[in-house]
This record gives C-alpha cells, structure tokens and sequence, in this order.
C-alpha cells in the first residue's frame, strides 16, 4: 500500500539511492545538466528532514520516492521573468521529487497528498527535465515564466491552483 509520510533521520540509507537512480534516469533522458556535481547531497536532504519538510513514499514500507514539500516564501520565488505568478496565494513548493524508475504514478500519489494540505503548489525545473515538464502540464500546472536559483541557474516556474485547472 502505497504512503506518504514525514522523512526521518533514520531513513537516509534508503533515500539516496532514490536520489541516484532519479540522477541517472534525468541523465539517461538527456537531462544532463540538472542534479550535478553530487546535487542533492546528503546534507542538503537531512536540511529539508529538519525543516520538517522531507517525505518519503512508500510501497509496502519499501521507500520509492522522496521529494521535498516546503511552504512559501521560496526566496527565489520572489523575481520571476518573462511572465508572472498566477497569484500571490500562499502557497508550497515541491522540490527535489526523485523515485525509483520502475514505480509508477509516484507524481500522482504527490501531487494528490500536496493538494490535501494546501490550496496552491509551485514548482520549479530545469530546461532539459522533459519528463517532469510532461508532468506539470499533463496535470493543468500553467507554465508561469523563468526563476533563477541562488547559483545563478535558470528554472522554469510552474504553478497550479487546486480548485482552478488551467486547461
């Protein structure tokens, strides 16, 4: 049966080969450039467990997935470029979303659980990240415009509204 619970400490052993099989499936599609140079690293994912924003799903308690469900502000959020929000609701962000290639419907399951606790969702991603651009717009996220990250990196932005398809 398929879970979505709060990430602990104790999990990260079973995190991290998530992390590096979702790095090698974006590679394998072509996306290159996204999730390099040891990004997201162990640190970076026992910050987001801290903050209380680090979750797992699982199957049957096997983890499949991680992503990170953070409320705003995202403090690159606050410039957007060559286009707007859809709103200044307050909203959640879903960062680093990374699954075990052969489960399914993992966007699904997160997608659902996340519009349980908020009315809005944004999310940001890399210009070659194909299959979760498929995703968003498969699901009524309305592309909103371009984000850059603390780095300096360009990500498109999407947001979607729960009561509102955008469609």
């Amino acid at each position: 049966m398929r879970q979505i619970r709060e990430a602990i400490l104790t999990d990260l052993p079973a995190i991290m080969p998530v992390i590096d099989a979702a790095r090698e499936m974006m590679h394998r599609s072509g996306n290159i450039h996204q999730w390099i140079n040891g990004y997201p690293s162990e640190e970076v994912i026992k910050a987001d467990i801290e903050r209380h924003g680090g979750l797992v799903v699982t199957d049957d308690e096997r983890v499949v997935a991680y992503f990170a469900f953070l409320p705003a502000p995202e403090p690159t959020y606050s410039t957007i470029y060559e286009g707007a929000w859809l709103n200044d609701e307050p909203y959640y962000v879903i960062h680093r979303l990374a699954s075990w290639s052969d489960v399914h419907g993992v966007w699904d399951s997160v997608r659902e659980w996340a519009f349980e606790r908020t009315g809005t969702l944004r999310v940001d991603t890399h210009r070659d990240n194909h299959i979760m651009q498929h995703n968003l717009e498969k699901h009524g996220f309305v592309y909103c415009g371009i984000i850059y990250l603390l780095s300096g990196d360009e990500r498109l932005a999407y947001q979607k509204t729960k009561n509102c398809n955008h469609e």
